[in-house]
């Protein structure tokens, strides 16, 4: 069992008040399928809530019109070290959002680094306190070589790993950093290769299965101690309570629906 203790946190997050489904540019996106937009602001209200419950501390960000992803702010940028590695999309429809992350991060006083590299910030890079890198996930979203420009930038060694599931499509769909030493991931999502690199840094790793990675159960945030999960991955659940942590069920059914889960909605702000 591990021995887990809970660290105080501070987020940034941004209200979905503008979210709908409109285009498809992950496997996730459903156009015909109707999103409550109302039912999306108040699980993501529950979200907030529990967060600063818990001792944590929540920034938001103001939502832009006509930028329906934002609300997925883990994308943004990817901070460590009070330093601001911003974010560069893949696809036009989410471009701008990178403009209104820099320009809060920037007013909010951090070293911003700004890329010349496509990458969508934490939702395919990972910090691992403990040994002090940086996880990041390449295939589908963020060029590889953004991977070196992140190291760089944030002064920390990189560890590139390979997805070749297109559902899961973001690094934190597959993987999730649970304390100072612990991930969690599903092997299947990553290449034969990767998978190996994963295996020899994190043999203690807890490893999750299909069932657990389609119910978002990867998509999660730890502070070491408390888990918050998608409520649907009841199964990822248990395998976490099984490892001494506690799992905190969030619903974000709704935002499920555009692709993303706790973590897609969360961006640290390690300072």
């Amino acid at each position: 069992m591990t021995d887990t203790s809970a660290t105080s946190r501070t987020y940034l997050l941004c209200p979905p008040e503008h979210y709908t489904v409109s285009y498809a540019i992950n496997p996730w996106m459903d156009t015909t399928a109707p999103v409550d937009t109302a039912l999306a602001v108040n699980q993501w209200k529950t979200l907030c809530e529990a967060l600063t419950e818990h001792g944590h501390t929540v920034h938001t960000i103001e939502p832009e019109a006509g930028l329906p992803d934002m609300v997925y702010a883990a994308n943004g940028a990817f901070m460590v070290d009070g330093a601001v590695y911003g974010a560069r999309f893949r696809y036009p429809q989410r471009q701008p959002e990178a403009a209104a992350y820099e320009k809060w991060f920037r007013a909010a006083g951090w070293r911003f680094v700004a890329p010349t590299e496509t990458n969508e910030g934490e939702g395919d890079f990972a910090y691992v306190p403990g040994p002090g890198f940086i996880l990041a996930g390449y295939g589908f979203r963020t060029d590889p070589r953004a991977h070196a420009e992140a190291g760089e930038a944030l002064g920390r060694p990189v560890v590139s790993l390979k997805l070749v599931d297109d559902r899961f499509y973001h690094l934190d769909t597959a993987l999730a950093v649970l304390d100072d030493e612990t991930i969690t991931y599903y092997p299947q999502a990553f290449s034969a290769s990767s998978r190996k690199v994963l295996r020899q840094l994190f043999p203690g790793a807890v490893i999750a299965d299909e069932a657990d990675a389609l119910a978002f159960g990867l998509n999660l945030v730890s502070d070491g101690r408390n888990v918050f999960v998608n409520a649907e991955a009841t199964g990822m659940a248990a395998k976490l309570e099984s490892r001494g942590y506690r799992a905190v069920p969030i619903d974000l059914s709704e935002l499920k629906k555009g692709g993303g889960s706790v973590k897609c909605c969360i961006s640290e702000l390690r300072l």
